[in-house]
């Protein structure tokens, strides 16, 4: 029995092409991605997602922002720019969950997200304690952005003590040299990689 997950990082529309924070390639990984799930699927014990999912998240929107701590109006809770992008489409039927952040507050990591899809369904549960009650002990990490959300999502599944890979040809990054910085810092803190950054 798996107890791989595989976890798909903000593949939304504003972070593809033609979105107010788009990252070059988005689309084509939101391609690849469901194309992988679709053909590996059998491979894990659960496959979630998670988005962005802003009301007001004070600071981190700007009429001026600089791009490190302060972006764009972007994935507002509701809104067409916060919708998986269309190419996620076929993927959907297979996610057990999805875990929505940063309704008031800036949020790069999945496991600050809360999902309604609990067991009980009764209350938000966190990704971390929603991995924990599949028994997962092992996660794959897609999506967007390499050097921010996937960055982050990764760096606390490692710290939650769970064995981490990247899928790097299922990422895109926003620039090559945080990319190369933030993998670097991925792989120090002991994730693993397969397969190699696209070429945007």
């Amino acid at each position: 029995m798996s107890t791989r997950a595989l976890i798909v990082v903000d593949v939304q529309n504003d972070f593809c092409e033609g979105g107010s924070l788009a990252v070059a390639g988005g689309s084509g990984v939101a391609e690849r991605i469901a194309a992988y799930i679709e053909a590996n699927r059998g491979d894990y014990a659960a496959i979630v997602a998670t988005a962005d999912w802003h009301i007001d998240p004070g600071s981190h929107f700007s009429s001026a922002p600089d791009y490190v701590v302060s972006w764009p109006v972007h994935c507002v809770a509701g809104t067409a720019g916060a919708d998986f992008h269309p190419a996620l489409a076929p993927a959907l039927p297979f996610l057990d969950a999805v875990f929505r952040k940063g309704e008031y507050a800036a949020a790069y990591s999945g496991f600050e997200g809360r999902s309604q899809d609990g067991p009980a369904r009764e209350a938000p549960i966190g990704l971390g304690d929603w991995l924990a009650g599949a028994v997962v002990t092992r996660v794959d990490v897609v999506g967007i952005a390499t050097d921010y959300c996937v960055r982050a999502t990764a760096a606390d599944a490692l710290a939650a003590g769970l064995q981490t890979r990247i899928l790097l040809d299922l990422t895109a990054g926003v620039a090559a040299e945080s990319t190369t910085r933030a993998l670097a810092d991925l792989r120090e803190a002991g994730a693993e990689f397969s397969g190699t950054l696209p070429r945007t």
